[in-house]
């Protein structure tokens, strides 16, 4: 715990360190800069190259020529391969890209505001917030009167709303420290991870299966009803966070230094930790929890473009659609005729790279 409050410490030397060639000589920048927007120009081709396998891929075993066909020239394809292209894999597809921008966004947001490398809509209680929010839901049987397929959904966005409201409450009353911001976080993980494992407990076997895989995380539930939801709020929130990309770079360089160059700290990170609960409760909400997307695509597009907001934010995005669509290939490859939970392949993806930056054992990033 110790080493988590450590963490979130202004360093002003790694923030110094992230870019180390920017100030080697006068005529670097530049092309410091455009070595970075090739970088993200690659991420954007491999993620369309992953769109592309993830629409090709199904237990459907649909052949590449059958596909082609009915994505240029439905009126030749058969109705049954129509249904399964638009209908079922496109949803799935669209869906992945933007649960994976969505949580890539709030995780780096996460981590500048609380400079610390472990923070991420999963690791502080969100997503367990949502799956209590859904068990409660599927485990009471209620449904709303006109729109009955939005209500597992709006009591996962409204129990992750309340894990907000939370933490926000209890860093507010200590002056909303990224320290104390952390342990509320923590604290609210394992309130309703114990509050999941009680509303299962108290399910019957029809009821706990039906719990359980929502809580697995699956891009089987993306339809074309809830896939523009997804898509409108990660829009406004990206749009929501363009004033404030230059205050974003600056928190890089601690809070004091930051306050000293005009930046509201407090308004900041208040308006940040709004824009993290409504991506993450608008991710999670129709698709499951997802666990490391927010954690591992930040460090990622760190290491490829550095501390600037105005690459960084984008990049994020782009590594978030990019590691959720390939678990969306690999759930589908690893089981042919079958698709396994997409929440168990981000886990297994994730797992190996914390390792990874264990064994780095450098914190020239941070």
């Amino acid at each position: 715990m110790a080493s988590l409050s450590g963490a979130s410490k202004p360093q002003t030397s790694g923030a110094a360190s992230a870019a180390p060639d920017s100030t080697s000589a006068p005529n670097s920048y530049p092309a410091l800069v455009a070595r970075r927007m090739i970088r993200l120009g690659a991420t954007i081709v491999l993620l369309c190259g992953l769109v592309v396998a993830d629409i090709l891929t199904g237990p459907a075993m649909l052949s590449v020529a059958d596909v082609l066909r009915t994505l240029f020239t439905p009126a030749q394809a058969d109705a049954l391969t129509r249904v399964i292209i638009f209908d079922i894999r496109l949803p799935m597809t669209c869906m992945a890209i933007l649960v994976g921008m969505s949580l890539g966004t709030a995780g780096v947001h996460m981590q500048t505001i609380l400079g610390n490398p472990l923070a991420s809509p999963y690791t502080l209680g969100f997503s367990a917030a949502a799956g209590f929010g859904a068990a409660l839901a599927i485990l009471t049987g209620v449904s709303l009167p006109l729109v009955p397929w939005l209500t597992i959904p709006l009591a996962a966005f409204v129990m992750c709303a309340a894990a907000a409201a939370v933490v926000f409450a209890f860093a507010r009353m200590r002056g909303m420290s990224p320290e104390i911001m952390v342990l509320a976080g923590i604290a609210t993980l394992f309130l309703f991870q114990s509050a999941q494992s009680l509303v299962q407990y108290m399910a019957s076997p029809e009821v706990l299966q039906s719990i359980v895989f929502w809580l697995f995380g699956s891009l089987l539930k993306a339809s074309w009803m809830n896939v523009p939801i997804v898509a409108v709020i990660f829009t406004l929130c990206s749009l929501a966070v363009l004033p404030n990309l230059w205050q974003l770079t600056a928190l890089r360089l601690g809070d004091a230094r930051a306050a000293a160059i005009g930046v509201d700290v407090q308004a900041l990170r208040i308006k940040l930790f709004g824009l993290v609960v409504l991506l993450t409760a608008g991710a999670v909400a129709f698709v499951g929890t997802i666990g490391f997307i927010g954690l591992v695509a930040p460090h990622i597009a760190r290491m490829l473009v550095g501390e600037d907001q105005r690459l960084l934010l984008p990049m994020s995005a782009l590594m978030g659609a990019i590691t959720m669509t390939g678990a969306s290939v690999l759930s589908k490859l690893v089981s042919p005729g079958g698709v396994i939970p997409i929440g168990i392949v981000t886990a297994l993806i994730g797992v190996p790279f914390l390792f990874f930056l264990i064994l780095r054992g450098q914190r020239r990033h941070w």
